[in-house]
């Protein structure tokens, strides 16, 4: 089973659906005893990340996220769920995050128009199954004004330009993330999901 966390921020219903679409067991909870039995995770996001990471701690749900991390599970973050990952965040202010990947989240800067919203391409930098069937510089949906700034260049799994190339997809280990939203990126979108129901790290 495939457990969405719900947390009170995020596109919960589309990517449950999309998931539930390709012949996944989901489950959209606000538990984190499921969460933490679930086989997969996915942490979904649109909103404040100070917000989002106060629900998340009220919660319980750091707890169970950190519980989920370290027992290898496979865990996806998405768009809002990418940033929450980091050490911390600029957006409003200097805010903790969960701190499993370290690095910041930092505002992108108004080369161009921010938010960035709409599709961009996405370039591969590692290898991974995630992206299997999926052509390098493929296009992918975006919506943010904030970009995750990782210390380890290693986990940088693909990178998109919007004014400065930034990383748009990281992975270490079982955990992947990306700030795109596969769950509105169409066709790819949806082999990214499958890719990553299907994965066994």
């Amino acid at each position: 089973m495939i457990a969405v966390i719900d947390y009170g921020m995020g596109n919960l219903r589309s990517v449950h659906k999309a998931l539930e679409k390709l012949g996944f067991e989901v489950k959209t909870t606000s538990d984190p005893e499921t969460v933490v039995r679930a086989e997969k995770v996915v942490l979904p996001g649109v909103g404040a990340f100070a917000d989002a990471i106060r629900n998340l701690k009220d919660t319980g749900m750091s707890e169970a996220i950190c519980e989920v991390v370290r027992s290898g599970k496979p865990f996806f973050g998405i768009c809002l769920g990418l940033q929450l990952l980091f050490s911390e965040s600029e957006e409003d202010g200097l805010h903790r995050g969960l701190d499993i990947i370290p690095g910041r989240v930092r505002r992108l800067p108004p080369l161009e128009k921010v938010p960035h919203m709409g599709w961009n391409q996405v370039a591969y930098s590692q290898a991974t199954p995630l992206f299997e069937g999926i052509p390098d510089n493929s296009y992918f949906y975006f919506v943010h004004s904030y970009y995750v700034d990782p210390d380890d260049r290693g986990v940088q799994a693909a990178t998109s330009h919007h004014g400065i190339t930034f990383t748009c997809a990281i992975k270490r280990g079982s955990i992947f993330a990306t700030q795109f939203h596969p769950e509105k990126s169409s066709t790819l979108g949806l082999r990214l999901l499958r890719n990553f129901g299907e994965w066994q790290p």
